[in-house]
């Protein structure tokens, strides 16, 4: 039986929701762990992957400050200007959508960020912290205004008040926000907080165009677990990227997600090819996904900025002691 024979009965059998869009950020989250420098050839490689596996967007990068993210230091995916992307995708004739991410105080979006007319790039996502608010509003109505699709991460949730988090969802119902996004930034929630969280951002969405999203991370192996927690509540915004590359312990896999998706537009092997050829070569170099060090802290719900630079040092490997260091002074 083919493959797409497989996921047409699948289909048949076990159902799916059409609505569910994925989005692909291995290039720009994964990026975070060689300053997004990125061979073409990869890059292209996993925008053809997209393609041909029927994935919906692919975040190919951010879109920050050439000013604090110096070209000499950073690659070209830190900042997503429109020749690069166009190196890599021409006039993207496809169904595939384009996007890229503009980091609150990060990004000089005002004029880095092209009319639509004049650019292939079909959706900015806004990266926020709870206090940058204000700026990721005007950043949402700038993205609307050049006529783009315009959504936002509101990262670091598992860090943030309740009452904060309300705060912030009523400003956004009422800003010309698409989809806003739970975000497990540190890999530290478990479903029933998973749950919660996404209950109380469809309490605000509820009535409205707004669809709700999930972002998870994979410090306590739970990034496709709660992935699955958040679409089965009815999150139809859904990110992942090839084999989980991504920062630290990485994101959803993009493979177990298509699969369990059960769309039959999405074909796997793609993904696969793409994997097998172009990501895990790199993985013995980059060294993203779970270990015991990320584990740590999540566990700690803290930035793994911590286990990134322990992991790069010659102490790596060293579970105890990064563990009894990460305690010193709780």
């Amino acid at each position: 039986m083919s493959e797409e024979s497989e996921q047409t009965t699948a289909g048949k059998w076990l159902g799916y929701r059409e609505e569910i869009k994925v989005i692909d950020v291995t290039i720009r989250d994964g990026g975070l762990m060689n300053d997004h420098k990125f061979d073409d050839k990869v890059v292209k490689a996993v925008y053809e992957a997209c393609v041909e596996a029927g994935i919906d967007y692919m975040e190919i990068g951010y879109i920050n400050s050439r000013d604090q993210f110096p070209a000499n230091e950073f690659g070209p995916w830190k900042h997503s200007r429109e020749e690069d992307i166009r190196r890599i995708v021409g006039d993207n004739d496809t169904s595939l959508k384009l996007a890229v991410m503009a980091d609150a105080e990060k990004s000089d979006y005002k004029t880095d960020i092209l009319p639509s007319a004049d650019s292939v790039v079909d959706m900015i996502r806004v990266a926020t912290y709870i206090h940058q608010m204000p700026l990721a509003l005007d950043m949402i109505k700038d993205a609307h205004d050049k006529g783009y699709e315009s959504t936002l991460n509101l990262m670091a949730a598992s860090t943030v008040p309740e009452a904060e988090i309300r705060g912030a969802l009523e400003m956004l119902v009422q800003s010309e926000v698409e989809a806003i996004y739970v975000v497990d930034s540190f890999g530290s929630l478990y479903s029933e907080q998973i749950h919660a969280l996404y209950d109380m951002f469809m309490e605000y969405c509820k009535g409205t165009k707004i669809e709700v999203g999930i972002h998870a991370h994979n410090n306590r192996q739970l990034a496709f677990a709660n992935t699955i927690e958040a679409t089965v509540r009815g999150a139809n915004c859904v990110d992942a990227s090839f084999a989980g590359l991504g920062r630290g312990a990485g994101n959803c896999q993009m493979e177990l997600l298509l699969g369990f998706l059960h769309n039959p537009k999405f074909r796997l092997r793609p993904v696969l090819e793409c994997i097998e050829q172009h990501i895990e070569p790199m993985r013995a170099k980059l060294m993203w996904g779970y270990d015991y060090h990320y584990m740590v802290t999540g566990l700690l719900n803290e930035h793994p900025r911590s286990a990134m630079a322990f992991n790069a040092s010659k102490d790596r490997g060293k579970i105890v002691k990064f563990f009894d260091q990460m305690q010193e002074g709780r």
